[in-house]
């Protein structure tokens, strides 16, 4: 999807500030946050694509003023209330509140089985290769054009690297499609790679630093067989 959130080689929004010692959570609801997260993802409200999804079609405005986990919340409000699971009436009545009292004391629960789920997870991850029949288009070594066209909807094809040449340096088979599950459809596996550029093809000879490259993982559909 083309948005504000599409930000590679984007100008005007000045350096990455990180912190040295960054803390995991910087307040307490937003452990609350990524429980609740793991939580919709267990129960099958969402896959990662159409997780990303969600947050791209937030107002922008309301997408570059809030923080990594209010577009968490944005998430679990959006597929809550498609689930039945959230009456956004009780929502905001339930906001309103908390915010006229703010010492009153918060839901207390405990889940095992969440605890469990949220703790392999996070140690393992949550893998998206997948079985694939078909043959794959691409070795390592060919050199791949990125197709130039804006997709509608979700995807991993990004702006910046669309119409830009590169050599293929790793091929992973068989991997969750994001623009099919992004969008609603099946996960659809395509055989996934990875292809380096260098910085010139991708900003130009004119600006961009010399001996640079940078590699981004994309998904066959994505390429074509460089001329």
């Amino acid at each position: 999807m083309n948005g504000v959130f599409d930000l590679g080689g984007t100008d005007g929004l000045g350096p990455v500030v990180t912190d040295e010692n960054e803390p995991v959570f910087r307040a307490e609801w937003e452990k609350a946050a990524f429980a609740m997260f793991s939580n919709c993802f267990r129960a099958g409200f969402f896959g990662i694509d159409s997780f990303r999804h969600s947050i791209e079609k937030m107002d922008p405005a309301e997408y570059l003023l809030s923080n990594y986990y209010e577009h968490w919340m944005h998430v679990i409000e959006d597929f809550g209330a498609q689930k039945g699971v959230i009456d956004p009436a009780e929502l905001e009545e339930r906001t309103r509140f908390f915010l006229e009292n703010p010492d009153a004391p918060m839901p207390d629960r405990t889940d095992p089985d969440l605890l469990a789920f949220v703790d392999a997870v996070v140690r393992s991850g949550a893998p998206a290769n997948r079985p694939i029949d078909k043959v794959a288009k691409f070795a390592v070594g060919d050199r791949v054009t990125v197709l130039a066209d804006s997709p509608y909807g979700h995807t991993r094809r990004a702006r910046y690297v669309r119409g830009r040449t590169g050599e293929i340096t790793g091929a992973h088979g068989g991997a969750i499609y994001p623009d099919s599950a992004g969008n609603g459809g099946p996960e659809a596996p395509e055989h996934l790679y990875t292809v380096r550029f260098t910085a010139e093809e991708l900003w130009g000879p004119e600006v961009a630093e010399p001996n640079n490259v940078t590699y981004v993982d994309l998904w066959e559909p994505y390429l074509s067989l460089a001329s």
